[in-house]
């Protein structure tokens, strides 16, 4: 018999975060709903129940009532799972967090990894500022970490640690110079002929950027004859 303890015990009489609980399988949420209901656990191999007293908190980055109704996650799991919400804004919408959790970040991996970073330079944090996130705060998390990683011991984190992408992405929006009077074609032309330059005219990289996909950018590049 498995005499290692499991997540609830060691929570037992406290609290337990489940993150992403939008991803736990359909068994695993069998499961989950029987330990909420009766309040009991059994070690693996074993066969006697342990009670627990465990406060649960979980997250999620998905909507779970829609993945109720579209019948991904148990209903009766969701309504035991939804006794207080809170709705946490994505990170383009509170950019004022930003530099608090970046330096928690530097703080954090420096001591995971024996690591002595000082900082991040104003010009670096400008860029993090502009940038839209999509992956939230765990994206921003993951790039400080690497971040930190690889860079030099006593120094400043600077625009050149930065990931490729982000550093592409920003100039070439701080090169597109866009005139008064100039037609929506004459814009959009500027912007892909920008971007291509700032990508070392890699399509695939300005596709994205651009937010179209690669066949609608070698189409606008005929129809503006921009050659590469």
């Amino acid at each position: 018999v498995n005499t290692r303890k499991g997540r609830f015990e060691v929570a037992d009489g406290g609290t337990l975060f489940l993150d992403e609980i939008s991803e736990v399988s359909p068994a695993i949420q069998v499961k989950l709903l029987r330990v909420i209901q009766e309040r009991e656990i059994e070690r693996v191999g074993g066969t006697k129940p342990i009670r627990v007293d465990v406060r649960l908190v979980v997250a999620s980055n998905r909507e779970l009532q829609g993945m109720v109704s579209r019948g991904e996650f148990r209903e009766d799991l969701y309504y035991r799972l939804n006794v207080a919400q809170i709705n946490m804004p994505p990170l383009r919408d509170r950019k004022s967090d930003i530099p608090l959790l970046v330096d928690e970040f530097i703080r954090e991996f420096n001591e995971q990894n024996s690591k002595k970073i000082r900082g991040i330079t104003r010009g670096a944090m400008e860029m993090l500022m502009q940038y839209e996130w999509p992956g939230n705060v765990r994206e921003l998390r993951n790039l400080v970490e690497g971040m930190v990683v690889f860079g030099r011991d006593g120094h400043l984190l600077d625009v050149g640690d930065l990931p490729t992408d982000l550093r592409v992405q920003k100039s070439a929006t701080r090169d597109l110079h866009v005139r008064v009077g100039m037609t929506m074609e004459e814009i959009e032309q500027r912007a892909i002929e920008e971007t291509l330059k700032a990508t070392g005219y890699d399509k695939q990289k300005t596709a994205q950027i651009l937010g179209i996909g690669l066949r609608t950018l070698y189409r606008k590049m005929k129809q503006y004859h921009i050659t590469s």
